[in-house]
């Protein structure tokens, strides 16, 4: 079972996708009766689902008394034709909240499944899935949600959740070591400090830090990462590494295989194609 956001922290973000696409009137649906009536949401293709709560609060926004049965749950892997979501309420509030529940279910649900074909590409090697903060302005939450939906693993929520020290920090800093200590000096003690590095030579500085937690692999060849874990296990340090850059599904379980704890992947969250879900009523 995976715990969503509670709803007031994306409450705010459905009103306004709501006002969006309304405009000044929908003249469509006030052009048809306002009637009870039941309706589905079918899943049309093979796909991990997300964003349940999400499409089932937009509607109560349009349609406060809407009755809706999750048939399925976020997490799931369900094929074509397999219903997710009964729904029985006024008809205008349904037609009102259809476009907008829709978009954010099959955004959510693409997150996630794109999520899970990594999962599955590495499972076994003990590697897992993270993702970045390369997501949709507004929808942060509601897309790292839908990355724990696939099986992947949050990396930062925000800035505040921990150090990443990338090139330009190093660079502004004057090095490694610098920027390591200033960060450590800066943010609370229980906050973890990874740097990004671009080569074995930045590596071994950082393993002479103790203060680092995790480092970064920045687009670094297979054989130049597995020379990473092997500095890594033979300083006896316990940092984590994380590789990053270039990971595609292709490329995944070789990235895995090296050795290294994380594949960092922008690709859930900024390029995951939405799948295909539709609202019938009865």
């Amino acid at each position: 079972m995976f715990h969503p956001p509670h709803p007031e922290t994306y409450r705010d973000q459905l009103r306004a996708f709501l006002r969006e696409d309304w405009g000044t009137q929908d003249w469509s649906t006030a052009a048809v009766p306002d009637r009870p009536m039941t309706a589905r949401v079918v899943a049309k293709g093979e796909l991990v689902l997300a964003g349940l709560p999400m499409a089932v609060e937009t509607l109560r926004l349009t349609c406060p008394n809407i009755n809706a049965d999750l048939a399925r749950n976020d997490g799931q892997r369900v094929g074509p034709g397999t219903e997710v979501i009964r729904l029985r309420g006024s008809s205008h509030g349904i037609l009102l909240a259809e476009r907008v529940m829709l978009n954010l279910l099959q955004r959510l649900s693409g997150t996630a499944t794109l999520t899970r074909r990594f999962v599955d590409a590495v499972e076994g090697t003990g590697a897992r899935i993270l993702d970045t903060r390369k997501t949709t302005p507004g929808l942060k939450l509601l897309e790292k949600y839908a990355v724990r939906c696939g099986g992947g693993v949050n990396h930062r929520l925000t800035l505040g959740d921990g150090v990443l020290l990338k090139e330009n920090h190093l660079a502004a800093a004057g090095g490694v070591r610098a920027a390591v200590e200033a960060a450590r000096r800066a943010a609370p003690n229980l906050v973890k400090i990874e740097v990004e590095v671009e080569t074995l030579g930045q590596l071994k500085a950082c393993l002479d830090l103790p203060d680092v937690d995790g480092v970064l692999l920045d687009n670094m060849a297979l054989d130049q990462m597995r020379e990473a874990v092997a500095l890594r296990d033979r300083s006896g340090r316990r940092l984590f590494l994380e590789a990053s850059g270039n990971i595609t599904l292709d490329r995944a379980r070789a990235v895995a295989e090296t050795g290294v704890d994380f594949l960092g992947v922008g690709a859930l969250t900024h390029s995951a194609p939405a799948v295909d879900l539709s609202l019938r009523m009865d």
